[in-house]
């Protein structure tokens, strides 16, 4: 009995713990699945925290993109297009460096269009010089991506080792910090516009597909622009040339010269002819040598007339009638506001002569300041307006005229040596009248009829003796000075023929130097001094207007002032001379 007891009591304590067990395993059970259910709900909220936050970035995407479809549609310039990529490509891609390359015309060559550094990177001026440079394509890594239709990445130290494709932009993406880069072509239907070069990064594919496209229309509208406001600015610039061409021509016509051509048959005469026919079908410099009156502006304008350049225009410049401050803004132009009183950008006198002639008359009365500018437009055939900030390319023959000895000046210091030696590339001297007496005769009927048919006067012919005065006259003021006494001879004519030549009254020789005899040496200054006094003392000292010196010399009362003023003739010696 007693061993049953035990057994009893034995298997009810195992019957216990086997309960126990089974209790503990079903808490166990229900605290598992407790806990899946648990996870299941974590898991399901982290994917809706990731469904929501990616629906959120597609929300800000399409919002951005649209607001950057909205921006750029509106874009009509380069300037635009670079504010507009700026600020997208940052905020979408936190790109900070960007070029645009643009397939040129000829569809050869490739330029820099747009480029964008970070504000605090230095700008690499290596870059900045070939942003203007047409570059070919063949043998680029513009021509790489032009090839492919998927953006492409090059590694930059693999391109720079190979040296197997021209790398222009090399220097700026290494001022970016910049490893690789990546080249996207931005394309409008088939067409290839340009390329946009940006650095690879996590960025996402379709969004900068859509961003490029977007950007190609835009950027093919700037360049369409671009091109239309280059057309335009250089439609302006030719009617601006034809506005002051008609003006310049109207003013030559307005002024002409009296004598249409050369009148002449001495024998001296006969050299300068062959000389114009010499030099006239070349490009050569020509500088005129002569007394003031000998009829420079004529061999000009029969070089000019002569040459390949005969349906373009001669353009004057008397140097001796400008401004020290006016006379570079008259020859290379000038921008709007780029001094007092310039409210309009004109063009200067070069440019007005482009393809042309220009005629510098009186050259050796140029500012040597200036003369260096004249130098510079001479070598390098281009010129920068007054207050410009871009050269101008000019093509123009040049021919200058003076009456002074410019090896004289040079040697004193007051002419340029550098200047001399580019413009005496082939001289002409041409002799004053009283070396051509023999042209007297031709030259007086010529003005006769000229002047008679001008005052409808009936008057073709002078006496002997009036020929013969003149013959004798030494001419100081050579055939301009014969010109306005053949004038004023007719309007004080009441014949049918000129019989008395109104000649200055002449001079009282002065003492003899015993080395010369009973000659009086004189410079051309003194002899072009003591004519305008004589002229001024006819006048009573009246320099403008009807009756003047200056129209009685044939020049602009302005010319007249400043010789006037370089001779250092002043009223007392007006009053006193004689």
């Amino acid at each position: 009995m007693e061993s049953n007891r035990k057994f009893l009591l034995s298997y009810s304590t195992e019957l216990d713990s086997t309960k126990d067990m089974e209790r503990l395993l079903k808490s166990i059970n229900v605290q598992l699945k407790d806990l899946l259910r648990l996870s299941n709900q974590i898991s399901a909220s982290v994917s809706n925290i990731i469904i929501n936050e990616d629906a959120s970035i597609r929300e800000q995407e399409k919002t951005l993109f649209l607001s950057f479809s909205n921006d750029i549609a509106t874009v009509r310039d380069k300037k635009g297009l670079g504010l507009v990529i700026k600020r997208y490509l940052k905020n979408l891609f936190l790109i900070k460096e960007y070029i645009i390359t643009i397939k040129n015309d000829d569809h050869e060559t490739y330029s820099y269009f747009l480029h964008e550094l970070e504000a605090d990177t230095p700008a690499d001026k290596g870059f900045q010089i070939i942003t203007g440079t047409r570059m070919p394509i063949a043998g680029s890594m513009t021509g790489v991506v032009l090839q492919s239709d998927e953006p492409v990445i090059f590694d930059i130290a693999d391109v720079l080792q190979q040296g197997k494709l021209s790398f222009p932009s090399a220097s700026f993406w290494k001022s970016a910090g910049a490893e690789k880069i990546l080249g996207l072509r931005l394309r409008v239907a088939s067409e290839d516009i340009g390329i946009l070069w940006i650095q690879p990064g996590h960025t996402n594919d379709h969004l900068l597909k859509g961003i490029t496209a977007q950007m190609a229309i835009a950027l093919a509208n700037a360049i369409a622009n671009d091109r239309i406001e280059r057309q335009l600015s250089e439609i302006d610039r030719y009617k601006q040339q034809l506005e002051e061409e008609k003006i310049y021509l109207k003013e030559e016509i307005e002024t002409s010269h009296n004598n249409s051509e050369i009148v002449g048959d001495s024998p001296c005469m006969q050299k300068i002819f062959r000389l114009v026919a010499q030099v006239a079908p070349s490009e050569s410099a020509v500088l005129i040598l002569g007394e003031t009156g000998t009829g420079k502006e004529l061999i000009a304008r029969a070089i000019h007339n002569n040459s390949p350049r005969k349906n373009k225009l001669m353009v004057k410049v008397n140097c001796a009638a400008l401004p020290a401050n006016l006379i570079e803004s008259e020859l290379f132009g000038h921008e709007r506001g780029s001094f007092t009183g310039a409210i309009e950008r004109r063009l200067g006198k070069f440019e007005l002569a482009n393809n042309g002639t220009l005629f510098l008359d009186e050259i050796g009365e140029m500012p040597p300041e200036l003369q260096v500018k004249i130098l510079r437009a001479l070598q390098e055939k281009e010129i920068e307006r007054v207050g410009g900030k871009s050269t101008i390319k000019v093509d123009v023959r040049i021919i200058a005229a003076t009456n002074r000895d410019l090896s004289k000046e040079m040697a004193e210091g007051r002419f340029r040596s550098d200047l001399y030696y580019r413009l005496n590339i082939f001289p002409i001297d041409l002799p004053p009248l009283r070396e051509r007496r023999a042209d007297i005769p031709l030259l007086a009927s010529h003005f006769i009829l000229h002047y008679a048919k001008k005052t409808g006067r009936k008057i073709e012919t002078l006496s002997s003796r009036a020929m013969q005065e003149l013959v004798q006259y030494d001419w100081p003021g050579n055939i301009r000075e014969l010109e306005h006494l053949i004038e004023r001879s007719i309007l004080l004519t009441s014949g049918d023929m000129i019989k008395q030549i109104h000649l200055p009254p002449p001079k009282q020789a002065a003492a003899a130097n015993p080395s010369v005899g009973m000659l009086n040496l004189k410079t051309i200054d003194d002899n072009e001094r003591d004519h305008i006094l004589e002229i001024l003392k006819y006048c009573g000292g009246r320099i403008s207007g009807e009756g003047g010196a200056a129209e009685i010399l044939g020049v602009p009362s302005s010319t007249l002032n400043s010789k006037i003023k370089r001779l250092g003739i002043q009223r007392k010696h007006v009053t006193n001379h004689f």
